[in-house]
């Protein structure tokens, strides 16, 4: 019967390799042997927590999206759903200039749902009210395979609502260039919107469900998942359930070959072949097509850009800092003299991180053509830092302590025709290398949800290839 065994590898110990790797050996139809292989001494990737005099520090990461349900089943699976915490909520703010604005309420990654709090919001002049306005009269644009998020908006919406609310949102999900990046890659719901219901504001507000009211001194609940030990935790979680000699950690692949009968050959940097009859790579882009040098086709991958962020999370007595704000951040327009992109009060949005008498700063720095600033020392980045927040916030006296966090090309860029190109790379894929999938952020979504979903779906993948013989 072991001869009836198959062996898989799964390269990469982040969020989507260990979701394959939990996935693979927790299903019974199909007998298997599953190898994590990780390069560093840790699994989780980006995801790493922290954990200093009665604080909860995340260094990558912070939570994930509660409707996006992989993460939160994931967790439960893992034995944590004791642990899962939303965030409590509040206003959320955008600075511009030199004065923080509410966000508009109803707003979905910056389109308007409600008029009423759009024409109201001092986010935009009238000239800019009146502009957008126009989405109700233009004609929907014609079908077209993709375009950037930026060309899209604009003409939607006017310059003046991409540059004070969109693009702010949606560089801090992506630390990209809005005028760069794939809307099909990214956001196709908004050009379906627009295509379905012609005006986008409308469509989105028919697309978008109807928030319950709470109850008389009911609290609304938070969007947004995190795990109360921190998100380490769910990675630690998972580990624990994996099959003993089954994580292979401080090693790497540096080459995959096909053998004539179908099998593959992994060359491990400790001087070892592992053989596996199907592959799932996890690893980022920059690194896949130096892996498999024998296939041209991966080489699209070395134009693909990724920009590196960090950030900066500081400690204070909570007397140090004087706010009155009534919420839980803000993200920067790029029409503020600002250097940080964005800053949680994670005291407010996460009050189990943060002692009684504290305040937590989680800022952000780095974006598409202003990454220089993630490797100033610390020292500086932690100065101009403070000098950001104390144009907005009092702060006296210096933090009790900060923690900088730098990620070197992390965010992968999805530019116009992403969606075309890994189409071609994986049709490539099936006919020169059956059984090898790949999944991850640097392909079809960046948050830990929708890795996980890669994760489980390259295990559909490779489970049916295992049982048929055809690749898919």
């Amino acid at each position: 019967m072991e001869d009836n065994r198959k062996k898989v590898a799964v390269i990469g110990g982040g969020i989507t390799g260990l979701a394959a790797a939990f996935y693979l050996q927790k299903q019974t139809g199909q007998p298997v042997d599953v190898t994590l292989i990780e390069a560093s001494s840790r699994l989780g990737g980006k995801i790493q927590t922290v954990k200093k005099d009665g604080f909860i520090i995340e260094r990558g990461p912070d939570s994930f999206l509660e409707r996006k349900t992989s993460a939160a089943r994931l967790a439960k699976e893992a034995g944590l759903d004791h642990l899962l915490t939303n965030n409590a909520t509040g206003k959320s703010y955008v600075l511009v200039g030199e004065k923080l604005h509410s966000m508009p309420e109803g707003s979905v990654m910056g389109v308007p749902t409600k008029v009423s709090p759009f024409v109201t919001s001092g986010l935009f002049s009238l000239p800019g009210k009146v502009r957008a306005s126009a989405d109700f009269l233009l004609p929907k644009s014609k079908p077209k395979a993709d375009q950037s998020l930026g060309q899209f908006f604009r003409r939607r919406l006017g310059d003046e609502v991409v540059e004070n609310l969109i693009e702010p949102l949606l560089s801090g999900i992506y630390a990209g260039d809005i005028d760069n990046l794939s809307l099909m890659a990214t956001f196709p719901n908004f050009y379906h919107a627009e295509q379905k219901h012609r005006s986008l504001v409308r469509g989105m507000k028919k697309m978008t469900p109807s928030s319950k009211q709470p109850a008389p001194r009911e609290q609304k609940k938070g969007i947004f998942l995190t795990l109360t030990g921190g998100l380490e935790s769910l990675v630690e979680g998972i580990e624990s359930k994996l099959l003993p000699g089954s994580v292979l950690k401080n090693t790497s692949v540096n080459r995959i070959v096909r053998q004539p009968d179908g099998r593959y050959f992994l060359h491990l940097s400790n001087g070892n072949i592992m053989e596996a009859d199907s592959v799932v790579s996890t690893v980022p882009h920059t690194i896949l097509p130096d892996m498999l040098p024998d296939y041209d086709f991966f080489d699209v991958f070395r134009n693909m850009t990724a920009t590196s962020v960090a950030t900066v999370a500081m400690a204070f007595p909570a007397s140090a800092v004087k706010e009155n704000f009534d919420g839980t951040g803000f993200v920067v327009s790029r029409n503020s003299d600002y250097t940080i992109t964005a800053c949680t009060w994670t005291h407010k949005k996460w009050p189990h991180t943060t002692p009684d008498g504290k305040v937590l700063l989680r800022c952000y720095v780095g974006r598409a053509n202003d990454e220089a600033v993630v490797d100033l020392p610390d020292a500086e980045l932690e100065r101009i830092v403070m000098n950001d927040l104390n144009r907005m916030m009092d702060i006296t006296g210096k933090p009790d302590f900060t923690i900088i966090s730098r990620w070197h090309e992390a965010m992968p860029q999805y530019m116009v025709g992403h969606k075309e190109r890994l189409a071609a790379v994986s049709e490539y894929m099936v006919n020169e290398l059956p059984g090898l999938y790949i999944a991850g952020s640097s392909f079809n979504g960046l948050g830990i949800p929708d890795c996980i979903d890669q994760g489980e779906n390259a295990v559909e993948k490779v489970l049916y290839y295992l049982r048929t013989g055809q690749p898919v």
